[in-house]
């Protein structure tokens, strides 16, 4: 059966499992005069994508959507503009501003931005109690995170690996620790445990799911989602690595409400112009930076420096102002790669330091020249 786009209220649309609103509906309205219909794209392939629309999933192709910069590239997620019914084939004429979009930079030479997922309201990352936790890979999928727009969420799959209770609320104390204002859950899909708790918070919007290979990431989905919808292997023991089952980014619908995006294992997550990401992540730092003697304190050396301070107190993990002034370097120099003011700012700050560090060196020698005479 057809639905007319306006026959229906944004609530009981045919889309509306798929997260269609009032405010998706008044953004569509200008493409209904066109004649075109309403998707949101359920999968991307070379040159074509499947879009869910009120009549099914149609296959379109994304010719008229493919813009030289690749941040603008349809993605999974996208509520897109599709050709009416007859055409052959049918095509993407447009789709809709993103409310928020999931960005990694690529390991590519060019440092291009690549957009995993869009219109994404919880960001949940995948991490893994099998192997031993990387703090620091986690403080970097949050920054991203945070800087999508999303909700961030850390699930910390694999829970009946970990047989001493205890044990494992030190581990998720660690994480929560790592993680300040983000909800840390502890799931097992293979007894269930925790499966419930998580499908009640994402009933509501669209649900991103990252993280490493080996996460168990489909095999989450698939407890999500309560069937088998997407291939997994088992790991790798020696190193708690696995293959890359899920090749494709997938949106579906889970059966409890809401919406899933799965994404394949991510073996590099590079920051992507994520500085608020960063600020948001470590909090507890900017705001001790408040305190600082200097406003344009590096955290290093200077005099009256707050974060040090905390550090030397205990107050602060030394480890955790480190991945920080590693995650603002890397950051920098994305970001210094595209914008050019920026690349002429760092130059300078290194030319100062450089001239700065000789002065020192050449006082010190100066010192000892004076003490041996």
């Amino acid at each position: 059966m057809s639905f007319s786009f306006f026959e229906v209220s944004s609530a009981s649309h045919p889309l509306a499992p798929y997260g269609w609103d009032e405010g998706w509906e008044a953004e569509f309205a200008p493409y209904v005069r066109r004649g075109l219909l309403p998707g949101r794209v359920v999968r991307v392939d070379r040159g074509q994508c499947d879009v869910v629309t009120a009549d099914g999933v149609v296959r379109a192709d994304t010719a008229f959507v493919v813009p030289p910069d690749p941040m603008r590239v349809i993605c999974t997620g996208d509520w897109a503009a599709v050709d009416p019914v007859g055409g052959d084939p049918r095509f993407v004429r447009e789709y809709l501003p993103r409310r928020t979009a999931f960005v990694r930079s690529t390991s590519s030479l060019r440092s291009e931005g690549q957009i995993l997922a869009a219109n994404v309201d919880h960001a949940i990352i995948a991490v893994s109690l099998a192997v031993e936790l990387d703090l620091g890979r986690i403080e970097r999928f949050l920054a991203l995170g945070w800087e999508s727009g999303a909700l961030p969420l850390i699930v910390l799959t694999k829970a009946d690996l970990v047989g001493d209770p205890t044990v494992l609320g030190h581990l998720v104390d660690d994480v929560r620790t790592t993680a300040p204002g983000v909800q840390v859950l502890a799931v097992s899909a293979a007894t269930g445990d925790g499966v419930e708790v998580l499908s009640a918070v994402l009933s509501a919007g669209t649900s991103v799911l990252l993280g490493v290979s080996g996460a168990g990431k489909s095999t989450l989905a698939n407890a999500l989602l309560g069937d088998d919808v997407m291939e997994v292997r088992a790991i790798r023991e020696v190193d708690g690595k696995g293959r890359h089952t899920t090749t494709t980014r997938n949106l579906l619908v889970m059966p409890g409400g809401g919406v899933l995006i799965d994404t394949p294992g991510l073996r590099g997550v590079g920051l992507w112009d994520a500085e608020t990401g960063v600020g948001q992540v470590f909090s507890e730092i900017e705001e001790l930076a408040r305190g600082c003697r200097f406003h344009d304190c590096a955290h290093v050396s200077e005099p009256g420096c707050a974060v040090l301070g905390a550090v030397e107190d205990g107050a602060l993990s030394a480890r955790r102002l480190e991945s920080y002034r590693k995650l603002l370097r890397e950051n920098q120099r994305i970001v210094a790669k595209t914008d050019a003011r920026l690349r002429g700012e760092i130059r300078r700050e290194w030319k100062r330091k450089g001239a700065e560090g000789r002065a020192a060196m050449e006082a010190k020698r100066g010192g000892r020249s004076d003490r041996t005479r």
